[in-house]
């Protein structure tokens, strides 16, 4: 938040890496430790871990960093997890599984839209929407922070509050109409999905190997589904409903 060009240039991401890296070897005493917790991307790609002692806690007698990286999890047992041959005692197990970001929980839904085409089926090569708000040929479904929104990179709240004003604005504007029916064309959608891209390509996101792209997930095609620029995003919402809804199309019947 300090410096600007953090995100869009690698030399001071560098930078910041290297300080980072010491401020973290400066706390974890163990320098095996210490290497295990290092980022081994650009920062921004992964969200740091900024939580209160939580290096500090790696330093104490009764914890220990075991990584899976190179060995697994061979079974558990009543008392213990084996990891490869060595027995870890435990009283509780934590499974911290992992998340689909942005398009999981819409895919999660058999959501089927013009002539039964299910939305898994449309997002095939990669979740798409137009402003992250509607996917062309699901007429009247609302996606709130969806893919190709600012979501997760802006204060997300923030972001939803936009969305639902959006949302019930539109649907008020359309009633007001005689209408019934609202859905993004597809030549909106491409064009808002290339504009993403765009803007990501200029970025330390373009070499991020994270779930922001959606690599946690094997066999999850791989897109950015952010769009980096919050002011920029709010502005072009407004401009678009000052141009009567530009981008969607709007009639009485479904056909």
């Amino acid at each position: 938040g300090t410096f600007n060009d953090l995100l869009t240039n690698d030399e001071a991401n560098a930078t910041a890496q290297e300080f980072f890296s010491r401020k973290l070897r400066a706390l974890v005493e163990d320098p095996a430790t210490a290497d295990l917790l290092m980022p081994n991307f650009n920062l921004g790609c992964k969200r740091l871990i900024v939580g209160t002692d939580y290096y500090e806690t790696y330093n104490r007698d009764n914890v220990s960093l075991v990584s899976l990286k190179g060995s697994t999890i061979e079974r558990i047992t009543a008392n213990s997890v084996i990891v490869s041959g060595e027995e870890y005692r435990a009283d509780s197990i934590v499974l911290a599984t992992g998340f689909d970001a942005i398009s999981g929980s819409i895919l999660s839904i058999d959501i089927q839209g013009r002539e039964g085409v299910s939305i898994s089926d449309s997002w095939a090569a990669g979740p798409s929407s137009y402003l992250g708000l509607m996917s062309k040929g699901f007429p009247n479904l609302f996606t709130i922070t969806g893919p190709g929104s600012p979501s997760v990179l802006s204060n997300v709240i923030k972001s939803i509050e936009q969305h639902v004003d959006f949302i019930a604005e539109c649907i008020t504007y359309v009633h007001e109409r005689g209408d019934a029916i609202v859905e993004a064309t597809a030549e909106a959608e491409t064009a808002w999905m290339v504009h993403v891209d765009d803007i990501a390509s200029e970025t330390v996101f373009k070499s991020c190997d994270s779930w922001y792209v959606g690599s946690n997930i094997p066999g999850k095609p791989r897109v950015f589904t952010g769009y980096i620029g919050w002011p920029e995003y709010a502005a072009e919402l407004d401009d678009i409903v000052q141009d009567g809804y530009r981008g969607f199309r709007i009639s009485s019947t479904s056909s």
